[in-house]
């Protein structure tokens, strides 16, 4: 981290402020937001459980009228007005909630336990529900469902039933409607306050971990409960992204420091060279022998700084957008071509066999580039070995094209296989051959472009080395496969024995 970057560290906050804080969390609203709906769902549904109880008591209410309008009405048919003035007498003194009035054409009380009654509700024969009272004493107004009839001789028959038991539960009702609905929304403000805090406390560790990373810290981490909700799936992707930048961090350092070591030698020779043809050189030709062989080490350090931004745009993925249908078996066989006339000088065979139509989504300059390192290195380190014999293959293996190069050399421990893959690195061995440790990290940073894999092994001896790319349906294979046969640009391609070399 550069000295110049500050990070403020999280000032404490107020109880206040950490409620408004909590207001503000999206835990919070989306807890808020089911209570809504909740409460709403709530609200209806007890809703239609009060008006069907309602209903269902007026019905109940409205059947027993009819029960006992059946039974006066017989009692009439029986023995006429008089008899129906007299069971409506014995009636309206037993105790209920039962409503009975008898009265004249004028509508003048003749008997009954309804004292009073709107005089409209007398003249209109039907069902309706009216106020009432029952006395003269009884000031206070009721209510009730009643029914009308007309008698002969313009008498009036009133039978109804008083709604006291139906609004007493309708009062309950209200009142259970009230308290479920405020124990909805107490418990989920509470269950809000308690989502928000938790999810609240998390994002806080997060901050703080931000922070720390942000101060220096690289090796700080996420953290992660183990439920597998979102929150950790995000602190998992965040802490794989924390682990991929540590990587390249760590690399830049390496590189940093690779350059620094490896490449100390060449420079400190290319100014001894200059200083000692200024020292020594007694003639022009001295003098542009050594300019000649400045050139020469000035072109070597250029190759390696061309390959180390090529492997730093390759690991970037700058160069996915320009990946087209190559096919990998001409690509092949325009390399070996390139390699047969360097491997008879080397006393080498090279064996090439490769598949027709092994198509893939690929970049043609880079894919030769990478085989062309392979092979260049097999060729260099494979005259070590009993057998004189390089083999380059490809083939379709499944859903994949395998390409494999394979030489009878020293090979690589397998310890060291995964460490080779990185800049700069050389094994012991290899010191003493030109290059510099650069030709397997270039070709895993075009195998990884090209979401394939590389995988090192041992020939018996000598060193396989197996790439992988998956495999692309031929769309337009006759063009992929004239594009892939022309001579690969690029030192790696276009000059054999050019290339950059391998890590041993």
């Amino acid at each position: 981290m550069s000295a110049g970057l500050a990070v403020e560290p999280i000032p404490r906050e107020t109880v206040g402020a950490r409620i408004q804080k909590l207001f503000r969390t999206t835990a919070f609203k989306l807890s808020l937001a089911y209570l809504a709906i909740f409460a709403l769902c709530a609200f209806l549904a007890l809703g239609y459980v009060a008006w069907n109880a309602r209903a269902v008591l007026d019905d109940q209410i409205v059947s027993t009228i009819d029960a006992e309008i059946n039974g006066l009405s017989e009692q009439y048919n029986a023995g006429g007005l008089r008899r129906l003035i007299t069971v409506v007498e014995r009636r309206s003194r037993e105790p209920g909630a039962s409503l009975y009035l008898v009265t004249t054409a004028s509508g003048e009380h003749v008997v009954g336990n309804v004292g009073y009654v709107p005089a409209a509700v007398l003249a209109n024969p039907g069902q309706s529900e009216t106020r009432y009272g029952r006395g003269d004493s009884d000031i206070e107004p009721h209510r009730a469902i009643v029914r009308v009839f007309t008698l002969p001789g313009g008498f009036r028959l009133l039978v109804g039933r008083d709604t006291e038991e139906r609004d007493r539960l309708r009062a309950v009702i209200g009142r259970a409607f009230g308290t479920s609905l405020a124990a909805v929304v107490l418990l989920g403000v509470i269950g809000g306050w308690l989502a928000a805090s938790r999810v609240l406390r998390r994002v806080d560790a997060m901050t703080q971990t931000t922070r720390a990373i942000m101060a220096g810290d690289l090796d700080g981490r996420l953290y992660v409960a183990g439920n597998g909700d979102e929150l950790d799936r995000l602190a998992a992707s965040l802490n794989l992204m924390l682990e991929r930048i540590g990587e390249l961090m760590r690399g830049m350092r390496e590189v940093s420091d690779n350059i620094a070591h490896d490449l100390k030698t060449p420079l400190t020779r290319l100014r001894n060279r200059a200083d000692e043809a200024l020292r020594t050189a007694a003639s022009p030709d001295e003098l542009r022998a050594a300019l000649e062989a400045v050139i020469e080490e000035s072109d070597g350090l250029i190759r390696v700084f061309n390959a180390l931004l090529m492997i730093a745009r390759l690991e970037a993925g700058s160069a996915r957008e320009i990946l087209a249908p190559v096919d990998l078996g001409a690509a092949v066989r325009g390399v070996g071509e390139l390699y047969e006339a360097l491997a008879e000088d080397q006393g080498l065979a090279l064996d090439v066999k490769a598949e027709d139509g092994l198509i893939i989504a690929g970049n043609r300059e880079l894919i030769g580039q990478a085989l062309a390192n392979l092979i260049d290195n097999a060729l260099k380190y494979g005259a070590d070995g009993a057998q004189a014999r390089v083999s380059v293959e490809a083939e379709r293996v499944g859903d994949a094209v395998r390409l494999i190069v394979a030489d009878h050399g020293p090979g690589i421990p397998e310890a060291e296989r995964a460490r080779v893959l990185g800049r700069f690195v050389r094994l012991e061995d290899a010191r003493s051959r030109p290059g510099f440790g650069l030709g397997l990290s270039l070709v895993n940073a075009v195998v990884r472009l090209h979401r394939g894999t590389l995988r090192l092994s041992d020939n018996g001896p000598g060193l396989r080395v197996e790439l992988a790319f998956p495999a692309q349906l031929p769309g337009d294979a006759a063009e992929a496969r004239d594009g892939a046969a022309e001579p690969i640009p690029g030192s790696a391609a276009g000059a054999p024995g050019g290339s950059i070399s391998r890590g041993p």
